[in-house]
């Protein structure tokens, strides 16, 4: 009855919503294991010391036991390379290719991330923030001995910090925004006090560290032939563009670094779905109803795949997606 691509917070909800209702779902995943970015799970073989677990990682736990013990039919390690005008999904799986046809599809796919290139961008050692998380949550690993944590919005500090609690050096976090920017942004983080809290942990982390926070400053570049070895950094007026201050060299062997997130709708995009440009989104979006109906019938677009809004909004979206899904099925 529904095919589900990714199983991050907001396709697991809307896959368990429609599950719920009585529709039969099936959920595609490259991941071995739901939970997407957010909740990723750990590596086979590798696990979680009891006791040491956070509040992500047993949040993604019951999101796995939830699914496992649900009638979704899970496909994970499944890469979608095909989805036609029919709702047929093509995948390659560890059982070869497969296909899957539904009336219904929910897109839940994601964001990427956005990296602004500098000169040396590409040297051994510089990955994204989000590559930096994955390493951190799912691995248990700092990026590297020595990190510069670079570019704008909240993961810089959630980086930084979770180095720092790993074991790992911070030569200095490198923020484009300026503290009257944060500061402007208050009212509305106020609307989601426990995250507020928890960005004040981070901050409070990085001081006792003593780790470095520029203020409106940039990365200009990398220095190191086979890996780095230097990074360095200039300020930035408030538009981002460089003022000509004095530059500044940090010693790393890391750069995590990344500029905001953009919505992976490329399935909507590939259905011909309309899309809007919403700068506070990330850029172009699939318009959609409350429910995350799209313009094409029976198409569905969920979570940072659609609007880049972060992990509880998506897993209400999802849900809200799931049973819209189920309603328009007329099992509701």
């Amino acid at each position: 009855d529904l095919i589900v691509v990714g199983a991050g917070p907001a396709g697991a909800a809307a896959a368990l919503a429609a599950s719920e209702a009585g529709l039969r779902v099936v959920m595609l995943d490259e991941a071995a294991s739901p939970g997407g970015q957010f909740y990723r799970a750990p590596p086979a073989g590798l696990s979680v010391v009891p006791g040491r677990q956070g509040a992500d990682e047993r949040a993604g736990d019951a999101l796995r036991s939830a699914v496992a013990g649900s009638a979704i039919i899970w496909k994970g390690g499944a890469r979608v390379w095909s989805i036609s005008s029919t709702f047929r999904v093509d995948a390659v799986t560890a059982g070869g290719s497969e296909s899957f046809t539904a009336p219904r599809l929910i897109a839940a796919t994601g964001a990427h991330e956005r990296l602004v290139p500098f000169s040396g961008w590409t040297t051994p050692g510089v990955i994204g923030l989000a590559a930096a998380t994955i390493l951190l949550k799912s691995q248990g690993m700092v990026p590297g001995r020595r990190t510069v944590v670079a570019g704008c919005g909240p993961l810089l500090a959630a980086v930084a910090a979770k180095i720092v609690a790993g074991g790992g050096a911070v030569a200095a976090v490198v923020d484009l925004a300026g503290p009257s920017d944060w500061l402007k942004a208050l009212p509305a983080m106020a609307s989601r006090p426990d995250l507020l809290r928890q960005g004040l942990g981070w901050a409070l982390k990085l001081g006792a560290a003593r780790v470095p926070v520029l203020f409106r400053h940039t990365v200009t570049a990398v220095s190191g032939e086979e890996a780095i070895d230097a990074v360095t950094v200039a300020p930035v007026d408030a538009e981002g563009r460089l003022n000509g201050g004095r530059s500044r060299v940090f010693e790393a062997d890391a750069l995590a670094i990344g500029h905001g997130l953009v919505p992976g709708s490329e399935i909507p995009k590939l259905l011909r779905a309309k899309h809007c440009f919403v700068p506070e989104a990330g850029g172009w979006t699939p318009v959609r109803d409350a429910f995350g109906r799209c313009s094409v019938a029976g198409l569905y677009a969920v979570g940072d795949g659609a609007a880049v809004a972060g992990a509880e909004p998506a897993r209400l979206s999802g849900r809200l997606a799931g049973l819209a899904a189920a309603q328009d099925a007329r099992r509701l």
